[in-house]
């Protein structure tokens, strides 16, 4: 009897092996695998790493085959074997491949033994004679053997038919609670179990890229290409930036800039966003992957009824307010007090028209006041004009919300969620408003410190701006001074309100994309956004 042979099947209603062991393990992640949504986490990336072998099937050898695909008609089932070996008597052996980065002992785990007992479901469907199996711990160079029992085959075909009534769910199934997996799952960041049942978290979530950084491309005339796993900018003949691409977690391109095809196709290979902006401060669009998760979260994200719309805009209103005032509090500006009266008005706001007159008024104030933290005597703002920018301050906004639009739209892709389908502001003149919504709490505390920093310290100059006709804009070394403020502001750590640990502001936009998530899923009853003290 030759190896089994790879197949091909496209069938959706086929259950994946490796999702009936997430299930065993939680069956939250195997919903959230269902979904799309993909880690980057050190337990992953050994996994990766530790599979590079037997991933490839020209490394295959006579009585050893790797990468086999095999499938089950009759339980909807298809998956996956590492290593199939031939045992002489016209038998195979299965042999998993396991990395053990956690535990650092040979334990085969229920969901390994559930998974080679389905992986024999399905080469026994196809014609062969499955005699052992076992788990091969890379890490460890050891060898376990697993018995195929009746009361194993049993056990996980129930798996089997639990995996595929929960992935249909429209509704998650509940965080687990006080549960010692949660420690060792490398989805607890795009789960965030503790943060959804509204109380602090023992651990520190990370989400997003731990290593990555933001590459802005701000150079006039400067073209960024793929080079052997590097992105290189160039101006002219000299070389302006050279990294290596794992270190880039997203690109923005300002004005003129431009990508090589070869390297848009890689970033988005790699799940990344792309963002273009103008040299103005307004963005003008994005590319994302076309694969992406919770697909038919996007779907109920627009059903959202109006009671749900109202609530979540009076508090993402009121947060905004609030945080404008703890600006002006930490200048001593006694306008801090008419913003916190007034955030107090948009939590019992009757209607979106009330909120957004609401929200004017404090605009108008906090615009006002703001002068009083301006150092510079050439910075001067009485009103807040987006484009074109009528002062230099303003124009230093619109490049400061931009950088942070940018951010928000990046964190509202890697959830899958839908940049358009907002609950304040109003898509239909096809603007992002989800995105908008989403980064009314952060513009004081991130965009709006960033400026105030920059332009009180010197790192953007009067002589930074130039004003042609009745608009006044950036050149490019202000620009580029200003895009290093907020780097290092939305890099700072700051202690979440709500769940008590340390976390980047701009890891904290993902987390507040994942709460708007849980919303639409029906996790949580009301979104929780940023509201400083």
């Amino acid at each position: 009897m030759g190896p089994p042979s790879r197949i091909e099947t496209d069938a959706e209603d086929v259950v994946p092996i490796s999702l009936v062991a997430h299930h065993v393990f939680c069956p939250r992640r195997a919903w959230l695998e269902a979904r799309g949504e993909r880690t980057d986490t050190e337990q992953v990336a050994s996994g990766h790493a530790d599979h590079e072998t037997v991933d490839d099937v020209t490394t295959s050898r006579a009585t050893r085959v790797h990468a086999v695909d095999v499938r089950s008609s009759r339980f909807g089932l298809s998956g996956r074997c590492d290593t199939v070996e031939m045992d002489g008597s016209g038998g195979i052996r299965i042999v998993e491949h396991k990395a053990a980065p956690i535990r650092r002992t040979p334990d085969v785990t229920d969901a390994q033994r559930v998974q080679l007992a389905l992986q024999a479901l399905c080469l026994k469907e196809m014609g062969y004679r499955v005699t052992g199996a076992a788990v091969w711990f890379t890490t460890l160079r050891r060898r376990v053997a697993v018995e195929l029992t009746e009361p194993l085959m049993e056990l996980a075909r129930m798996h089997l038919a639990e995996t595929r009534r929960i992935i249909q769910a429209a509704i998650p199934p509940a965080a687990l609670e006080d549960d010692p997996r949660c420690r060792f799952c490398s989805h607890v960041g795009v789960c965030l179990p503790d943060e959804h049942r509204g109380r602090r978290p023992a651990r520190r979530i990370a989400v997003g890229d731990p290593i990555g950084r933001v590459l802005h491309l701000a150079t006039p005339g400067s073209r960024a290409s793929l080079s052997r796993g590097r992105v290189v900018v160039r101006q002219g003949d000299g070389t302006v930036v050279n990294v290596p691409l794992g270190q880039v977690s997203g690109i923005v391109v300002h004005g003129n800039a431009d990508l090589s095809s070869a390297l848009v196709r890689e970033v988005l290979g790699r799940g990344l966003t792309i963002v273009w902006c103008s040299w103005a401060g307004r963005v003008v669009g994005w590319a994302a992957p076309v694969e992406g998760p919770n697909g038919a979260a996007r779907r109920r994200q627009h059903r959202l009824n109006a009671k749900t719309r109202l609530v979540t805009g009076r508090l993402i209103v009121a947060a905004k307010v609030r945080n404008q005032a703890v600006v002006l509090r930490r200048h001593g500006l006694p306008e801090r007090v008419d913003l916190r009266r007034l955030a107090r008005d948009a939590e019992s706001a009757g209607s979106v028209t009330a909120l957004l007159g609401i929200e004017g008024r404090a605009a108008a104030t906090y615009f006002r006041a703001l002068n009083g933290a301006l150092v510079p005597s050439w910075a001067r703002i009485e009103r807040r004009t987006a484009h074109p920018a009528r002062d230099y301050v303003n124009a230093a906004l619109n490049v400061a919300y931009s950088l942070l639009l940018a951010d928000v739209l990046r964190a509202l892709v890697a959830c899958g969620l839908d940049a358009h389908g907002g609950v304040l502001h109003s898509p239909v003149r096809n603007k992002p408003a989800l995105a908008l919504d989403l980064m009314e709490e952060l513009r004081a505390p991130i965009a709006d410190a960033a400026v105030l920093w920059a332009l009180n310290n010197g790192e953007v100059r009067e002589e930074d701006f130039r004003r042609d006709l009745d608009g006044v804009w950036l050149r490019p070394r202000g620009r580029k001074a200003l895009i290093a403020a907020y780097e290092r502001r939305v890099n700072t750590e700051f202690r979440h309100p709500h769940f008590g640990y340390k976390v980047t502001w701009r890891r904290a936009m993902e987390i507040q994309a994942r709460l708007f998530l849980a919303l639409v899923e029906n996790e949580v009853d009301v979104y929780r956004p940023i509201a400083l003290r």
